[in-house]
């Protein structure tokens, strides 16, 4: 069962990367492809963290794994607002969809 639990994790974790990777791809400017990558990437970063922690041998290897997941968040935000702010700072405008 817990073979299962953590293959359907790590399925659910690279589903999530790749719509983040399809948003990146496929958004018009640079503060809706930060979206994309912060929510996407990270969700799908703590599904596979714990689809490899159900794996793991430990608890202390366990919880290494779970370790890396709020690091990578408060790295994701921290980078985000440094992107998006840069991009404010240089003028770029957030894309508005054109009326007819």
């Amino acid at each position: 069962m817990i073979e299962f639990a953590s293959d359907l994790l790590l399925l659910v974790g690279a589903f999530f990367y790749f719509a983040g990777t399809v948003g990146l791809v496929r958004f018009p400017d640079v503060y809706t492809r930060l979206h994309a990558l912060a929510k996407a990437d990270n969700l799908g970063l703590g599904c596979v963290l714990a689809g490899l922690a159900l794996q793991a041998e430990s608890l202390a290897a366990a919880l290494k794994l779970l370790l890396i997941w709020p690091l990578a968040l408060a790295a994701s935000a921290a980078v985000s607002y440094a992107i998006a702010h840069r991009a404010a700072a240089l003028g770029v405008a957030p894309w508005h969809k054109e009326e007819r």
